[in-house]
């Protein structure tokens, strides 16, 4: 417990708050930053324990009291919840009163339908029926059982330049909200609150799945995956899961409106004598020929093989980078030194 930090605060709730209102407030931010959600960026790690150890100091009514005295909260909170317990208590005691003297005249008029009907019995025995219905027939019942569609869920989606152009299937880790499986999200379990769930009718599980990512997505994409977010309860309607895409920075491939910006590393004796290449594109590979004497930062065009948008189609542009080695064998170096000499004799000439 640490007195420096407002626990209130950090939940975003008033220092009355019900212990109903401060768990919707801890689910709600536990959904937005939990490190699986966001990445276990430190960040979003640190505010989520300051989020924990807010609600579990809060939610405990004895540590929440030895905080308010500490902080200077004084009774305010304490003696609205002691007064509210104190009604309540009252309010019970007068139904109990009210159901008592209405029971004594039913008994009372009973007994004198008794002396004049024969069918008094049966009447009353019906109307116990009744009683007996409703007192056994839980609070709320109907809105309880009132469908409750499932909340979206957004989560970050980390893709490769490569990944991004070509599509691929992509494994994410989310955080869902479902209905407790204990009391299938009816809250209730033969008349008493549930105790997996403690009332809530939900629990949150950590659930895998892989998501198709359509070719040529762009950073800041968002892609919709229907029926993947929180599960509805009582028939309601699953939310959607919203995926929005980030892209790796890579050296290799660049976007430029519908074309694709490539670099091809090759070494020196490719550039001097030529060669035919692989290059990954977005319909899969395509062999590029590279002409001899080929210099540094010389350009290829390949026609139709960038970024297809509507009946329009970028190509790929190819730069080719020539990597020098820094390690040569003794071999290497005296092919180089051949190579030097033979054209400095062709320079003298």
């Amino acid at each position: 417990m640490d007195i420096k930090v407002n626990y209130y605060e950090i939940l975003g709730v008033s220092v009355t708050a019900e212990s109903a209102e401060i768990k919707a407030a801890y689910r709600k931010l536990a959904r937005q930053y939990h490190p699986d959600v966001c990445g276990n960026d430190e960040e979003s790690v640190k505010k989520f324990k300051k989020i924990t150890e807010a609600y579990e100091v809060l939610i405990d009514s004895e540590q929440r009291k030895k905080y308010n005295m500490l902080k200077g909260i004084y009774a305010e909170r304490i003696e609205k919840t002691e007064q509210k317990e104190k009604n309540e208590k009252a309010e019970e005691v007068n139904k109990e009163a009210k159901k008592e003297e209405a029971n004594k005249a039913y008994k009372q008029t009973e007994q004198k339908q008794k002396t004049q009907q024969g069918f008094s019995n049966v009447f009353s025995d019906i109307l116990d029926n009744l009683k007996n219905k409703q007192s056994t027939k839980p609070k709320n019942k109907q809105k309880k059982e009132q469908p409750k569609n499932g909340e979206d869920i957004n989560c970050d989606v980390m893709l490769t330049m490569l990944e991004s152009i070509n599509g691929c299937n992509k494994t994410v880790n989310i955080l869902v909200t479902e209905p407790c499986r204990a009391c299938n999200g009816r809250q209730f379990i033969n008349q008493t609150k549930c105790r997996a769930c403690d009332g809530k009718g939900e629990e949150q599980n950590h659930k895998k799945i892989t998501v198709k990512i359509p070719p040529a997505v762009k950073p800041g994409s968002k892609i919709r995956i229907p029926n993947e977010g929180n599960k509805g309860i009582n028939g309601g309607k699953n939310g959607d899961l919203y995926l929005n895409v980030q892209i790796e920075a890579s050296d290799i491939y660049k976007y430029d409106g519908l074309n694709i910006n490539y670099t091809l590393t090759i070494p020196p004796q490719d550039a001097v004598l030529g060669c035919t290449k692989e290059i990954n594109v977005l319909d899969g590979k395509v062999s590029m020929k590279v002409m001899a004497g080929t210099s540094q930062g010389q350009k290829y065009r390949l026609a139709n093989q960038g970024i297809k948008k509507g009946n329009k189609t970028g190509d790929l542009i190819v730069t080719v980078k020539i990597d020098i080695p820094k390690d040569l064998t003794q071999e290497e170096k005296d092919l180089y030194k051949k190579l030097q000499e033979l054209a400095n004799k062709e320079t003298v000439k």
